[in-house]
């Protein structure tokens, strides 16, 4: 990666305050080849297969992500670098629940310190994996990036769930969202 791309990504990243991120869906740079990045199921980030220790550089990576027909991409104004995704770029790590049974809102946390809550524009749902029957709960953290709910996290919604006509599931912002 160059050093014009960190200066790219910092110089934008500047101008933001925390709950806004760069417009990186208009923005059409070419692609920087020979880089090698990838995020593994577990949400740890990997430059040229080395761990990347330092959470506010993950944290600062992921605001300029995003996902094309082609797969994820780090974009910034000057330059795009191809980032390998092992299952999807963010993973749920906690979760606080405001209000009770109806009225209650659950508000996750991932593991880039991003924090909204389940509701109509961050639905979850669940997927079983074909290869072994496991369930795969996702949610959709932001446009069209998605989170891996951790295994954790899981199963304490499964513990807070209620059954509503055979079906397990949990309430956020109104809306009943099925763990099965």
């Amino acid at each position: 990666m160059s050093n014009n791309t960190l200066s790219a990504i910092f110089s934008e990243l500047s101008k933001l305050d925390d709950d806004t991120f760069p417009p990186v869906e208009d923005w059409n740079p070419p692609l920087c080849e020979n880089v090698s990045m990838r995020i593994d199921r577990s949400g740890k980030w990997y430059f040229m297969n080395s761990p990347i220790g330092r959470q506010r550089m993950v944290n600062l990576f992921s605001r300029v992500l995003r996902l094309d027909k082609e797969g994820y991409f780090l974009v910034t104004p000057v330059e795009k670098i191809q980032i390998e995704v092992e299952d999807r770029p963010f993973v749920i790590v906690d979760f606080e629940i405001t209000g009770k049974n109806k009225d209650q809102i659950i508000s996750f946390k991932t593991n880039t310190d991003e924090v909204f809550e389940v509701n109509q524009n961050h639905p979850l749902r669940v997927e079983t994996r074909k290869t072994d029957n496991e369930p795969s709960p996702y949610v959709l953290v932001r446009k069209n990036l998605e989170g891996l709910i951790s295994r954790n996290v899981f199963y304490r919604l499964v513990d807070i769930s209620e059954e509503i006509e055979g079906v397990y599931g949990v309430f956020s912002s109104g809306e009943f969202y099925t763990l099965s």
